[in-house]
């Protein structure tokens, strides 16, 4: 039975999961044994297992990356979905703040910080992935560090001061690395 499922990215997103000479859709396509089928005008892709592929699961892998490089992450960043400790996290910044184009772009301001720096900080310190783009907020990371790259995230969208989440980031990487007996160092705090 042939195995297949549909995913809609927006269209201004199409020419990045094609990429240069349509290169990052054949590196997608050869590294997972599946098939895109890309429709520029819609923004619909078709993933399709190809029958030489054994482990139907794939579909998913390859549905999460077109789903991740549709929110904002490049190609090469949405490749480490192909781990499969990681998964994929979508927070929609509609279900905090609304339609309000002013607010969601304040929202996006508090994440991404001067410079980048905050969503730098963030990545630094939960070893996950963060692309903000549109009206959404989506994370790559394992399945242990995800819930708390969202709940940071959800503070800075809920108000919290930048130094307050950081401190609890830090917080409970002292208390990772301890609980696995590694030492751990804090890297010197960047002021905000």
């Amino acid at each position: 039975m042939e195995q297949k499922t549909y995913i809609k990215i927006p269209q201004d997103r199409v020419g990045v999961l094609i990429g240069p000479h349509g290169q990052s859709k054949k590196r997608i396509e050869a590294t997972l044994l599946v098939d895109l089928t890309v429709d520029g005008e819609s923004g619909n892709v078709e993933v399709k297992v190809l029958p030489e592929q054994t482990d139907v699961s794939v579909i998913f892998t390859a549905k999460n990356m077109v789903k991740a490089i549709g929110r904002g992450f490049s190609p090469q960043r949405a490749m480490a979905l192909m781990n499969e400790d990681n998964d994929l996290l979508v927070i929609d910044l509609e279900d905090y703040v609304g339609t309000s184009k002013n607010a969601q772009a304040r929202i996006k301001g508090r994440l991404i910080g001067k410079e980048g720096k905050s969503r730098e900080l963030i990545e630094e310190l939960t070893e996950c992935l963060v692309s903000i783009y549109g009206g959404t907020v989506a994370l790559i990371g394992s399945f242990e560090m995800l819930p708390v790259a969202k709940e940071a995230v959800e503070m800075l969208i809920n108000g919290a001061f930048h130094k307050t989440v950081w401190n609890h980031l830090y917080a409970y990487r002292r208390r990772l690395k301890k609980e696995k007996g590694e030492l751990w160092y804090e890297p010197k705090r960047r002021r905000e």
